[in-house]
């Protein structure tokens, strides 16, 4: 079936001829992708000087190199943690889709996978979802072909669920059992409120005792650069500190 609609979208069209894929969305009726895709057919078969078909022809690439360029381009700009989540994923992908270009990568083929991963859980099939039309986004903004077939894949219906939040009693019976170094690493979470990938990479050039406030960075603006911000520290927190920063290994940032 060389011409088809996606809910919500369009129809489009998709037919692969001496071994190059052509597809074009889309198109308001059937009809008018059908149209479409006769005269594509028309201008292969009558190909323009060759000066002009470079220019037209998509480029493509292997599916396994863009995956490696990918992510090499998550790990110079996000946290170690997400480039490991990632690189799960890819992994997943290589091994369904090594040695296909990415052009020969169908939608149908996407949709496969993702409800093959919603077995798991919904959760997890939209985090696939998610990754896959990143990656072949970054491709297309770098110009390595023109294709998309993760565009028009919709999310999966996720049941909400409501986050438990400890009350304070509970947190204090957790730190009453917990050792000294790991209450000391709860008492910075929560003496801060920030995130555990915000304290994780805490070092001492980032505490600063004279005017006790310790600086924070986080990736959730655009472009996933560091962003610093700082952070007063109360009473307790600075009691802890400088307990640890007393005793620390001058070896150790």
């Amino acid at each position: 079936m060389s011409t088809y609609s996606i809910k919500g979208k369009g129809w489009r069209y998709d037919f692969t001829l001496a071994g190059q894929r052509y597809t074009e969305a889309w198109f308001p009726t059937k009809r008018k992708a059908k149209d479409a895709e006769a005269a594509k057919r028309k201008e292969i078969n009558e190909p323009p000087p060759q000066e002009s078909l470079e220019t037209q022809n998509p480029t493509d690439m292997e599916f396994l190199e863009l995956a490696n360029r990918r992510l090499d381009h998550v790990k110079a700009r996000n946290s170690h943690q997400h480039y490991q989540d990632y690189r799960s994923m890819v992994r997943r992908w290589v091994q369904r889709w090594k040695g296909l270009y990415c052009n020969q990568i169908t939608p149908e083929m996407i949709e496969e996978f993702v409800l093959d991963r919603a077995k798991v859980s919904h959760y997890t099939a939209n985090k696939e979802i998610q990754s896959l039309r990143a990656t072949f986004n970054f491709g297309k903004k770098k110009k390595l072909f023109t294709f998309n077939p993760v565009e028009g894949i919709d999310f999966l219906p996720e049941d909400g669920k409501t986050r438990y939040v400890p009350p304070p009693e509970d947190i204090d019976k957790v730190m009453a059992e917990a050792d000294q170094d790991t209450q000391d690493y709860l008492w910075t979470i929560r003496d801060t409120m920030a995130r555990v990938n915000e304290i994780n990479p805490l070092t001492w050039d980032d505490v600063n005792l004279k005017s006790e406030h310790v600086v924070l960075y986080t990736r959730k603006k655009k472009g996933s650069h560091l962003t610093p911000r700082s952070v007063p520290m109360t009473d307790r927190l600075y009691k802890v500190l400088s307990r640890r920063y007393s005793e620390r290994d001058p070896n150790k940032p």
